[in-house]
């Protein structure tokens, strides 16, 4: 349990540190923020790794760049599946979530590093 905390912690700071450098990025309240970094880690465990094995060629093709299309289509879909649930928060377009993605990653990998499970 308390690792899901963590986690759900780390993902609500790499998403508020993504809607800070990105005015495209934009959240309401920082309870929203913790429902969306659970939406988020919903999508990334149960989609991600379905729309990773469909453009497996892709990802392999381009050495594992690809995966960071797939990490801003994560982003998006966070998007809309938060809009469903009346959750304030909203990602522009494909470019925003494109750079949010690379913030979240590395922000999420940078506080992952600091923590220890």
């Amino acid at each position: 349990m308390r690792g899901f905390i963590i986690r759900l912690l780390v993902n609500a700071a790499a998403l508020a540190v993504a809607a800070y450098f990105l005015p495209g990025i934009v959240y309401g309240s920082p309870f929203d923020l913790l429902l969306v970094a659970l939406v988020f880690g919903v999508v990334n465990a149960l989609v991600k790794p379905i729309v990773t094995l469909l453009t497996c060629p892709l990802v392999l093709l381009t050495l594992g760049l690809f995966t960071l299309v797939i990490n801003a289509l994560m982003l998006l879909l966070t998007s809309t599946i938060s809009s469903m649930f009346r959750l304030n928060f909203t990602v522009d377009g494909f470019g925003t979530a494109f750079v949010g993605a690379l913030i979240i990653t590395i922000v999420s990998f940078i506080l992952n590093a600091l923590i220890k499970d």
